[in-house]
């Protein structure tokens, strides 16, 4: 993964509200959650979501697909353990340390 990808996903992140949908759509699993529900579970006006979920979609951590006139939304585990991955690649590279 390039550093800027890593940089656009960190970006994405780094704001509550997104940070708190990525997190509640890694617990709802592959099959996600629709906007509406993503909103209302977490008090975020729906204009207001609308920006944050297309942010969290173009820095690659969320997958958007339509069923029937429902937008659902979905966490890309990939993408978020890439990140993850390249964060800790070179972990303890200097000294011994835990696992």
């Amino acid at each position: 993964m390039d550093e800027q990808a890593i940089i656009a996903a960190l970006s994405a992140l780094a704001q509550e509200s997104r940070l708190r949908v990525f997190r509640l759509l890694v617990t709802a699993g592959p099959t996600g959650l629709p906007a509406g529900q993503i909103a209302e579970e977490l008090a975020i006006p729906a204009n207001t979501l609308s920006f944050h979920l297309s942010l969290l979609k173009n820095a690659g951590l969320v997958a958007v697909r339509r069923e029937g006139r429902s937008l659902i939304y979905s966490a890309e585990y990939g993408h978020a353990r890439a990140v993850i991955d390249y964060l800790t690649e070179n972990c303890c590279s200097r000294q011994p340390c835990c696992e």
